[in-house]
């Protein structure tokens, strides 16, 4: 289970009537609430093979069969369990979402998936589950503004849903899930794009470690021995060699016409692509200077134009996939709004989920401060001039407020015992903060005079330990396989909490007093909506209630039409048997056209007496 707390029984009793197909399924409920799939596999069957002609609602039990699969990871048996329930009632929210749910896991169907769960939409708006899984499928591809705006929309209808809200945090820290490379909407499978991100990874790393190796031998036989001109050709022969490997791992990438989409998606991909090309251009500009540098240098003039030049050259090519790193840090670290997630992660209550994705901000809330007290140090160091530190206490103060964010004091102790790490590298950014507000505090104060330089190094030393802390936090989650201080290890959230989604909950039956009205009333009311308003349209009558509750009208064009534009409709009918007796079934309306009917799921049934008698008025469901 992803909920904290206390744990739910172990064990669910038997249904009390063996029989009856919606007992079995109110136990499959029970058992995946206890995240038990197989025991609710089990009673989803039981709930199948006692319904076979679909009299007790059988979606229900499809549903349910379909949830379990999911969770056992049986996902074409998910998706078919899920199709079967949305043959059974077409006009179902429930099972519209259980299908897009399904189909999301399923490579190359996110448009089927988005479809299926634009319906559930469509059909219960008022409904925060498929509002809910909007957000997740945009979250997917990296839409974040969509995402956010269908988090709040869920949260508007439900506001403890623990998904809505830790993905909300995630689409505010402008999260991307690990394979960002691929787009879910593409037809192909991911892993035939992983494969070639793979082949593209490893062709940017063996290119700037070679060019970088043979550029250190180069420039130590060009400056070192003086020999320049053997040096220079082997450097150039060594260009061939970046030649075949470029031509081998292209030979690899079986999907040319997506690699300038997975370049585009995946920031970091197209930046250590890109920062390989740049490597390659310096490595053969170092190499068309080499004689000229190494002319001069011979000549004694080692800080001449030509020797800088040379030099910065050699930097690229040596130093490209460190400075890659450190940007993507940077980057990663000021890259969304942490102290809002932090929010939306700390109401999430006692989630593990959540308090995952809390620690791992902090860390990123870190990143930031480190960043803002680098850039105070270096210009302090730069300047020579102490005032620069007056900013300096400000970053803790603002850290201080963002961890307020986390939570309640319990929870963030919770989080900060859990990674010792963390708490550490609060303390230097503390210590950090301290020395450099002093360093211009106290000259001010004419307590003690410190210069820029001695300001800044000291900063900088503290700053440097934090580095260490960072690496040595990295290290250990590598080396224990655990989470690690960096934005991949935050996690969306799946089945999260003890709450069980939706497309889980119970078909909306008929009571035999509604059945006989509808069976019975020689005119049908149906109500829906219009651009002009609410409008009742008279139609024939109700051809036939199926053995689920489902009602099949017999219906003009105008409420063919009206149920295109909006299928929520009530049907309006009174029992001629006992005149006092009215019922609306509030539902989904769904044009059959082989049976030329409309077929109307219940999502909620209202019966009362007209006025005069005993004016009761009372929802069945």
């Amino acid at each position: 289970m992803s909920g904290l707390g206390q744990q739910a029984p172990a064990r669910v009793p038997p249904p009390p009537d063996s029989d009856d197909p919606r007992e079995w399924c109110a136990t499959a409920a029970a058992w995946l609430s206890r995240d038990r799939p197989e025991a609710a596999l089990e009673a989803a069957r039981q709930a199948v093979e006692r319904d076979p002609r679909a009299e007790s609602g059988a979606d229900w039990g499809y549903r349910l069969a379909s949830l379990a699969f999911e969770r056992l990871g049986r996902v074409a048996e998910a998706v078919a369990a899920a199709e079967e329930a949305v043959r059974l009632a077409p006009g179902s929210w429930a099972a519209r979402l259980r299908l897009g749910a399904a189909l999301r896991r399923v490579p190359g169907r996110w448009r089927e998936s988005w479809a299926q769960t634009a319906r559930a939409v469509r059909y219960a708006p008022e409904e925060p589950d498929p509002h809910a899984l909007i957000g997740d499928l945009a979250l997917l591809r990296g839409e974040h503004r969509r995402a956010e705006a269908a988090y709040r929309d869920a949260l508007r209808r439900l506001d403890d849903h623990p998904g809505a809200r830790i993905n909300l945090g995630l689409a505010l820290l402008r999260w991307e899930r690990p394979r960002g490379h691929h787009d879910p909407a593409w037809p192909i499978d991911p892993r035939e794009t992983g494969r070639a991100r793979h082949v593209m990874e490893t062709w940017c790393r063996e290119t700037r470690v070679l060019l970088a190796v043979t550029l250190s031998v180069v420039g130590a036989a060009a400056f070192g021995l003086g020999l320049t001109a053997g040096a220079r050709d082997g450097g150039a022969a060594m260009l061939a060699v970046v030649l075949l490997i470029t031509l081998r791992q292209a030979h690899r990438v079986r999907l040319w016409p997506y690699v300038p989409g997975m370049l585009a998606r995946d920031l970091w991909l197209g930046t250590s692509v890109a920062a390989t090309l740049v490597a390659v251009a310096a490595y053969v500009a170092a190499i068309a200077t080499l004689p000229r540098a190494a002319s001069v240098f011979a000549a004694g003039a080692a800080q001449g134009p030509s020797s800088g030049v040379w030099a910065c050259l050699a930097g690229l090519v040596l130093l490209n996939g460190a400075a890659v790193l450190v940007l993507r840090v940077l980057v990663e670290a000021w890259q969304g709004r942490p102290v809002k997630a932090l929010a939306e992660f700390a109401a999430a209550h006692e989630d593990r989920t959540a308090l995952r994705n809390i620690g791992v901000t902090l860390w990123l809330v870190v990143g930031r401060a480190w960043s803002a007290l680098a850039v105070i140090a270096g210009l302090v160091l730069v300047a020579d001039e102490p005032g620069w530190a007056f900013a300096a206490p400000a970053v803790p103060l603002a850290l201080g407020w963002a961890c307020g964010r986390g939570g309640p004091a319990p929870r963030l102790r919770r989080v900060l015992a859990a990674d010792r790490w963390l708490v550490t590298a609060l303390v230097l950014l503390a210590t950090a903060s301290l020395v450099l507000g002093g360093a211009a505090v106290l000259p001010a104060l004419g307590l003690l005079r410190v210069t820029g330089g001695e300001a800044g190094q000291a900063g900088a030393a503290v700053l440097g330990a934090l580095v260490a802390v960072f690496a040595a936090r990295s290290a250990q989650a590598w080396w224990r396989g655990e989470p690690g201080p960096w934005r991949a290890s935050l996690v969306m959230c799946e089945s999260c909490g003890r709450r069980l989604p939706g497309d889980a909950g119970p078909t909306v039956g008929l009571s035999g007093e509604v059945r006989q009205a509808l069976a019975c009333a020689r005119g049908v009311v149906l109500a829906y909506a219009d651009p002009t308003g609410p409008r009742a349209l008279a139609v024939g009558a109700v051809s036939s209630v199926s053995p689920n509750g489902e009602l099949r009208l017999i219906a003009g064009d105008d409420a063919w039409e009206a149920a295109e534009r909006d299928p929520r409709v009530a049907v309006f009918v009174t029992d001629p048997l006992d005149r006092q007796f009215w019922a609306e079934v509030r539902g989904v309306a769904v044009g059959d056209t082989e049976a030329d009917v409309l077929r109307v799921t219940p999502k909620q049934v209202v019966v009362g007496e007209y006025p005069g008698h005993d004016r009761i008025r009372f929802p069945l469901g």
